[in-house]
């Protein structure tokens, strides 16, 4: 798991930096341009990472990429699974609970106070 970390945050370090050289008014950033920003960042210049990402890049426009990107992040599933069923552990199906019966409180009328908020 940590050296998958590592290598995400090396590839995505790249890519913010060829971000950023496009946010900067370059339309398509060349590798030396990529390590310039890196270099400035004071950040660990992988050539390998540089060329792959500027390589993928190239020659898209890297709003759509972006809007593409977005649009698959839309169908992940993200949390609010029922997981308390996979937490037990076991195989059997989850019983079938009769709902309750819902009793509604009445309201309590100032009359049953002794007194009123307004009076």
């Amino acid at each position: 798991f940590f050296f998958f970390a590592v290598i995400t945050y090396q590839q995505m370090k790249t890519v913010a930096a060829y971000c950023l050289a496009v946010l900067g008014g370059n339309k398509s950033p060349s590798e030396d341009d990529v390590k310039k920003i890196l270099n400035a960042a004071s950040a660990n210049v992988d050539a390998a990472q540089v060329t792959k990402v500027v390589s993928e890049l190239s020659g898209k426009d890297i709003y759509a990429v972006i809007d593409e990107g977005a649009e698959k992040l839309t169908s992940v599933p993200t949390g609010g699974s029922r997981g308390g069923a996979s937490a037990q552990g076991s195989a059997e199906a989850p019983k079938e609970e009769a709902p309750a019966a819902v009793e509604e409180e009445e309201e309590e009328s100032d009359e049953d106070m002794g007194f009123g908020l307004f009076d």
